[in-house]
């Protein structure tokens, strides 16, 4: 439930389409939904204005279910009743459509499960595990509901095509959260779009967010170009002495360019996350 749904639930109750019993049933849930295993945080759209996520590491595929299920439905449902089906597995709750869904960090076995349980649900696959994730493979973003399109311009800059699975993270977020944002990186792969940024890309952007691993240079190059805020992801890429993106990321942390916001290292979703609370 985010601000404009409860507005329109205090607007309802105000002009008599909802009962106050009705509304206190919906709000009864709120801030959380005890599962057993997991707390369901029904509040973080109220408080930061974006839906709780769900990471699939640690998780069960029926864990991973349960939870979507959760945060699709919403805080107000009442599951011993009859209602029509949503689309998406769920007897959704109709003031908390707007709410986007998404799962990070998803294995074969988890996506399969959610999705067959919840359609509906978008998946992006990031690539291969990074790190000690290596052992569960291929890795997905599954994302549910998209929230409404944003005007603010985002660039996700990466230092290479090793860097790909994490900026592709960090893409998805973004547009779950109703971002458009281009990738430009130093090679032609399919899906990215030119070999270097543009001095203009740069000049307008509203955020950029760099992807880099080694020894993390591209954070300050990047950073003492654009007047946008830089976002800088440290990635895992890179032999012997990157230390699996340690380096990267002290690099980043010591930058001469000042004003570079640093994220953990293979974190695309948290870079995502600062991008959308920095934009308006």
């Amino acid at each position: 439930m985010d601000e404009p749904t409860l507005q329109r639930l205090l607007e309802d109750v105000r002009s008599g389409a909802c009962t106050p019993d009705d509304a206190v049933f919906r709000l009864r849930r709120l801030p959380f939904a005890d599962l057993g295993f997991a707390k369901v945080d029904h509040h973080r759209s109220l408080r930061q204005g974006f839906p709780e996520a769900v990471y699939g590491q640690g998780k069960t595929p029926a864990q991973c279910s349960a939870i979507v299920g959760e945060l699709l439905r919403g805080p107000g449902v009442d599951r011993t009743a009859p209602a029509e089906d949503t689309g998406v597995g769920e007897v959704a709750n109709p003031t908390d459509q707007g709410n986007p869904v998404i799962l990070t960090r998803a294995d074969r076995a988890q996506v399969e499960q959610v999705t067959a349980d919840h359609p509906g649900g978008g998946v992006t696959m990031t690539g291969a595990a990074t790190g000690a994730d290596q052992v569960r493979g291929e890795l997905a973003t599954v994302v549910w509901r998209q929230a409404a399109p944003r005007a603010a311009r985002t660039l996700i800059i990466t230092a290479g095509t090793s860097d790909l699975p994490v900026a592709e993270e960090c893409r998805t977020t973004l547009m779950a959260l109703g971002l458009r944002p281009a990738v430009l990186a130093d090679c032609g792969v399919a899906g990215v779009h030119r070999l270097l940024a543009s001095a203009d890309e740069l000049a307008n952007a509203d955020a950029v967010v760099v992807v880099a691993g080694m020894e993390g240079a591209l954070a300050s190059l990047v950073g003492g170009i654009t007047p946008a805020p830089v976002v800088a992801v440290p990635t895992s890429t890179g032999y012997g002495s990157a230390l699996e993106g340690v380096t990267a990321l002290l690099a980043m942390h010591a930058s001469c360019a000042a004003g570079i916001t640093v994220v953990g290292i293979d974190n695309g979703f948290g870079a995502a996350c600062a991008v959308a609370r920095i934009l308006p």
